[in-house]
C-alpha cells in the first residue's frame, strides 16, 4: 500500500478536507500526522488542545484514510526546555549544551524527560487509542538522528556510574577489565568515572565501549517505555519506529526492535549516496547524482527488514530534492518510481512519501513533497500514480519476501569498534558491510541481515564483514549450522572488554578455523598491496592481516607464501579488505560450490525476488537486458528495460 507524511498543523483546517479527497483519489492508504506537533498538543504546561486534532484525524478518516499517530517526543517544545533546561543533551566533542530552534533537543539519560515524554503520550494514547480511524503507531521520530545516542551531561555521567557498578559491581574488576594501570588511569570508586570525553588525547577504548553501551541501553529503556504505554491504551493497533540504521543511530537496533511489530526505514537515496561517497568517491557521487547508487536503497530496505519480526515500511521516501545533504540534486525522472517498486520487491508492506506538501517555511522549505508550496502537483505525482497501477496489475498484496538464501551478520558492536579504535581513517564497520553486499547483489542473489544471536536455520551462506565481538554462543551456532560461513578481517579481534583476546584473534572463531593473526598492518586507499587468488591479481587495502594457518587450505595468498585467504571445513577467512572484482569472483565460487544459483548482472541492473516474482531495476542512462529465463511471462515491461525503467515476471520453468 501506499501513504504519505502530513502536516495538517501547518496549513489552514479549509485546506484539509480536500487534501483527504486528494490523498484518497491518488491511492493513499496511509497518513502518519502528528510527530511534530507537541506545541500545539499542549500550548502550555498542563493546558492540553487537541479538538484541532480530533477533527484533523475526523476528517482524513472520513475519507477512508487509516491514521498513523506519531509521538511527538522528538521535539519537546519552547516551556517545557524553559522549565527544565537540563532535558537539553550536552555535545560530546564540544561539551557545549544543545540548544532549542530545531529538534531531538532531549537527553536520553534525563528523568524528567523521560517522566515528561511519557505523560504527552499517554495522552495521546487515551484520547485516540480506540479511534476507529487510527491504525497504528510511530514512536518519536529517527531515533538518535542528528548523533543524539550520545550526550555527555550530568544526568548522562551519573547513570554511566551506575550502569557501570551493576555491570562490574566492584570497581577493582572495572580497572581489571579495562586495563587501567595503563597510564594511571585506575578508579577508586565508581563515582570517579568521567564520561569518555575531552581527554588530551586518546581515551581508554574499554571505556569508551562501555559509554556506547550504556547509551545504546538509555535508547532501549526510553522507547520500551513509549511502546509500553501506548499498548496499554491502544490494544490491537500496532507499533513501529522510522530508523535510520547503521552509523547515525549508535544503537543496537535488534533490541530495540523487540518492543515493535515491524520497522520503518527513511528512504533518501540521492542524500545518502551524496553523504557516502561525496567526499571520498566523487566519481561514484557523479554518476549517481539523480538515481541514487544501486545498493545503498535496499542495502537499508533489508538491514531494517531485519529489525522486528514482520513486515517493514518505508515510512518516508524521497519524492524530489532534499534539503540537508552536501548538495541536493533534482532526482532523474522515474526514479521516485524505480524506488517505490524497488522497496517492495525487498519486501516492503507500505511506502510512504515526505511530504503532502512541501512546506514554505521554516528549515525543510528546500524539501520537496507531492504537491508544491503553492499547492500545485510536485513532478513526483504522476509516478506516484505508476506505483498505484503497477501494484494492481501484478497483485503485489498477496506475496510475501521469502527468507534469501544467504544472509549478512551485523553487529552494532562492529561499527563502534570501527569509531572508537579503527586503526585507519578508511576503515569503517558500515562501508565493509555495504561492500560485501553490493557484491553480492551484483551477483543477482537476494540478501537477508541477521543479528548475531539470530539462529542460522534456513541459510546456504552466512557471510559477517564486520564482526569483531563474537562470543561461544555464536561459535555453537555456527558449528551446529549446516550453513557455510565466510569472515572478514578484524572477525573476533576483540574481547568484549575491547581487549586482544589471549589466543590472538580471531578468538574463539579458532574454534571453527585454525588460525592466529600475528600482526595487523593498515594502508591507505592509496597504496594497495596485491594478493593472487585463482591466477588473477586483486587489491588487498585498508585492512591486511599476517596469519599462522596450519592444517587449512590456503585460497588466496600474497606474494609466494603468505595467507590472505583460507579455508577450513565450511568456514573461510579473508584476512583482508579487498576490492569488488575479488568479491564478485570470490563469492560466485562459493555459491557455485554450494549450488547457489548467481547470474553476473550487466552494470547497475540489480534484480530481487519476491515470492514468484522477479523485479528488475535499471539505473542506467542506457537499456539494459534482464536475466529472465525462457518461458517468463512479463507483467510489467520487457526483457529489454529502457533507462530508469522497471520490469516484473514470473519466471519460465
Amino acid at each position: 500500500m501506499l501513504g504519505v507524511c502530513y502536516y495538517p498543523e501547518h496549513w489552514p483546517r479549509e485546506m484539509w478536507e480536500q487534501d483527504a479527497l486528494e490523498m484518497k483519489a491518488l491511492g493513499l492508504t496511509y497518513v502518519r500526522i502528528g510527530e511534530f506537533a507537541w506545541s500545539r498538543f499542549e500550548p502550555r504546561d498542563g493546558v492540553y488542545d487537541l479538538a484541532w486534532f480530533d477533527q484533523a484525524i475526523d476528517t482524513l478518516s472520513s475519507v477512508g484514510l487509516k491514521i498513523v499517530i506519531g509521538t511527538p517526543t522528538a521535539t519537546p517544545p519552547k516551556w517545557l526546555i524553559d522549565k527544565y533546561p537540563e532535558i537539553l543533551p550536552v555535545d560530546p566533542e564540544t561539551g557545549q549544551t544543545r540548544g532549542f530552534g530545531s529538534r531531538r533537543h532531549y537527553d536520553f539519560s534525563s528523568e524528567i524527560y523521560e517522566r515528561e515524554a511519557l505523560r504527552i503520550t499517554e495522552k495521546l494514547a487515551e484520547r485516540y487509542g480506540g479511534h476507529k480511524g487510527v491504525t497504528g503507531w510511530q514512536t518519536d521520530n529517527e531515533l538518535s538522528c542528528h548523533d543524539t545516542t550520545l550526550s555527555v551531561s550530568k544526568a548522562a555521567k551519573a547513570g554511566f556510574q551506575k550502569w557501570c557498578k551493576g555491570l562490574y559491581g566492584d570497581v577493582s574488576a572495572l580497572n581489571k577489565a579495562w586495563g587501567n594501570i595503563f597510564w594511571s588511569m585506575e578508579y577508586k570508586d565508581f563515582h570517579e568515572i568521567d564520561v569518555p570525553f575531552g581527554a588530551v588525547t586518546e581515551v581508554n577504548p574499554a571505556h569508551m565501549l562501555a559509554f556506547y553501551r550504556y547509551s545504546s541501553d538509555q535508547v532501549i529503556d526510553f522507547h520500551r517505555k513509549i511502546a509500553a504505554v501506548i499498548r496499554k491504551h491502544s490494544p490491537g493497533r500496532w507499533i513501529t519506529h522510522n530508523f535510520i540504521p547503521k552509523e547515525d543511530m549508535d544503537v543496537d537496533t535488534f533490541e530495540l526492535g523487540r518492543d515493535i511489530d515491524f520497522a520503518s526505514y527513511d528512504n533518501y537515496p540521492l542524500g545518502r549516496t551524496c553523504l557516502m561517497f561525496e567526499q571520498g568517491e566523487p566519481d561514484i557521487a557523479k554518476k549517481y547524482l539523480r538515481s541514487g547508487h544501486p545498493d545503498l536503497s535496499t542495502f537499508y530496505h533489508d538491514t531494517s527488514r531485519s529489525f522486528a519480526a514482520g513486515d517493514f515500511w518505508v515510512m518516508e521516501q524521497q519524492p524530489g530534492p532534499v534539503n540537508w545533504a552536501p548538495s541536493n540534486a533534482r532526482t532523474e525522472k522515474g526514479m521516485v518510481r524505480l524506488w517505490s517498486m524497488e522497496a517492495f520487491a525487498h519486501g516492503a508492506a507500505c511506502v510512504s512519501y515526505f511530504r503532502w506538501r512541501q512546506a514554505p517555511f521554516a528549515q525543510e522549505q528546500m524539501h520537496a513533497g507531492l504537491k508544491r508550496p503553492d499547492n500545485e502537483k510536485a513532478a513526483a505525482w504522476a509516478e506516484v500514480e505508476q506505483v498505484r497501477r503497477d501494484i494492481n496489475a501484478i497483485g503485489l498484496s498477496d506475496i510475501r519476501k521469502e527468507k534469501a538464501k544467504v544472509a549478512i551478520v551485523t553487529d552494532v558492536q562492529g561499527l563502534w569498534v570501527s569509531k572508537i579504535q579503527s586503526q585507519a581513517t578508511d576503515y569503517n564497520c558500515t562501508r565493509v558491510e555495504f561492500e560485501y553486499y553490493s557484491a553480492l547483489r551484483q551477483l543477482g542473489l537476494d540478501v537477508d541481515f541477521v543479528s548475531k544471536d539470530t539462529p542460522f536455520e534456513g541459510y546456504e551462506l552466512i557471510v559477517a564483514p564486520c564482526l569483531p565481538i563474537l562470543d561461544e554462543g555464536f561459535v555453537k551456532r555456527a558449528r551446529q549450522s549446516e550453513a557455510n560461513f565466510v569472515f572478514g578481517p578484524m572477525a573476533g579481534a576483540k574481547t568484549p572488554d575491547f581487549t586482544i583476546p589471549e589466543n590472538l584473534a580471531p578468538g574463539f572463531l579458532q574454534d571453527l578455523i585454525p588460525i592466529r593473526v600475528t600482526s595487523v598492518e593498515t594502508l591507505s586507499t592509496k597504496h594497495p598491496r596485491r594478493f593472487a587468488y585463482k591466477g588473477s591479481r586483486y587489491e588487498a587495502k585498508v585492512w591486511c592481516e599476517e596469519i599462522e594457518a596450519d592444517g587449512v587450505a590456503i585460497l588466496a595468498r600474497f606474494g609466494t607464501d603468505e595467507p590472505a585467504v583460507v579455508r577450513s571445513t565450511k568456514y573461510t577467512y579473508v584476512a583482508t579488505l579487498t576490492d569488488n572484482a575479488f568479491l564478485k569472483d570470490f563469492f560466485e565460487d562459493v555459491c557455485a560450490d554450494l549450488n547457489i544459483e548467481t547470474v553476473r548482472l550487466p552494470e547497475d541492473l540489480r534484480i530481487s525476488r519476491r515470492g514468484d516474482l522477479v523485479f528488475a531495476f535499471n539505473y542506467s542512462d542506457q537499456e539494459k537486458m534482464v536475466p529472465a529465463k525462457g518461458g517468463s511471462t512479463f507483467l510489467i515491461g520487457a526483457a529489454a528495460l529502457p533507462p530508469r525503467e522497471i520490469a516484473v515476471w514470473r519466471e519460465g520453468k
